[in-house]
């Protein structure tokens, strides 16, 4: 039995905040964002904008493109690091919003390639015949993990909720996931968690980041990764409808793309409007090509992920 994507959705916070926003609260400017980035604005969630309130809206916006309700759901997995509770679950919670019950529900936490590593589970689970039709969910508050005066961050990340819901086919779907950690490098790009007993530095609670040995790391990992990919499936690049990556940095995006002698035209691209949005961006990038019509069904995408941990992965999709 296939794996086969049959709806998306996504949710973006009301707040905008532009490089020009923080310019004002930290020594940087438009140009110095946009130069290294490629980020222009990002969404800032508010107080009622929790993790479960976003991963709801886009689980809907997911359930009605796939014409389904929450009734058929088989399983639901939320990807977060930013979650509002140790439990109940960020899946729990969502799962009680939809009313889905007495279905199997569960967050798991790979950073950037959260969504990857949730739809290569689903994937396993609908092969096995465990499950029909599975809810994914990549949501992040990642703003308010970033120090107010740490511009090497504060620039980089928003908030937002990706969806997809996978369903079991005869028709080719996901033809293939794979993911990876690492976790020997996982000192370079790290968030404590707050404990208040043990409260000792001063960037507890935030994002602690070595942005160039992490950009070296990531860009010689996924672009080893894609490579493999494609020839472990016998696909050539050129079979490649569209890329669409994890919104991290338009540098790294870059990378993956030139060793995949592909135009950035081909490139799905939100990262200018969200900045990274962790495990999120995958999934609101699908979404937003989709409803843009420029994914089309039979068309083949690849997308791919690296994150703190280090963790990273890919799947070819057959749309």
């Amino acid at each position: 039995m296939n794996a086969k994507i049959l709806g998306t959705g996504s949710y973006l916070p009301e707040k905008v905040v532009t490089n020009h926003d923080l310019a004002r609260v930290v020594d940087t400017s438009d140009e110095w964002i946009y130069e290294r980035t490629g980020i222009k604005e990002r969404r800032q969630a508010n107080a009622t904008e929790t993790v479960a309130y976003m991963g709801h809206q886009a689980a809907l916006a997911a359930l009605s493109h796939a014409k389904m309700t929450p009734q058929d759901l088989d399983m639901i997995i939320v990807s977060t690091t930013t979650p509002t509770h140790n439990f109940p679950s960020t899946a729990c919670q969502i799962q009680g919003m939809l009313q889905a019950r007495q279905i199997p529900a569960f967050d798991i936490t790979a950073a950037c390639a959260g969504f990857i590593y949730i739809l290569s589970i689903a994937h396993q689970y609908i092969k096995a015949g465990a499950a029909k039709n599975v809810l994914l969910v990549g949501v992040e508050s990642m703003f308010r993990l970033c120090h107010p005066d740490d511009r090497s961050t504060l620039v980089l990340f928003g908030d937002g909720a990706g969806a997809v819901i996978v369903s079991a086919s005869e028709e080719p779907g996901i033809l293939a996931s794979d993911i990876y950690a690492d976790g020997k490098d996982g000192h370079l790009l790290k968030c404590h968690v707050v404990n208040r007993e043990h409260e000792t530095p001063q960037r507890h609670g935030t994002i602690e980041m070595q942005g160039n040995d992490v950009f070296k790391i990531a860009v010689r990992e996924l672009s080893n990764l894609v490579k493999a990919s494609l020839e472990q499936n016998n696909i050539e690049p050129a079979d490649i409808d569209w890329l669409i990556p994890h919104q991290a940095n338009l540098r790294i995006i870059r990378a993956v793309a030139k060793k995949l002698n592909m135009s950035l035209d081909k490139v799905v691209l939100t990262l200018d409007r969200h900045g990274n949005t962790s495990s999120a961006s995958i999934p609101i990038a699908l979404d937003e090509a989709v409803k843009s019509n420029r994914v089309q069904p039979g068309q083949t995408l690849l997308l791919e992920a690296f994150g703190g941990g280090f963790v990273w992965g890919s799947a070819l999709i057959k749309y």
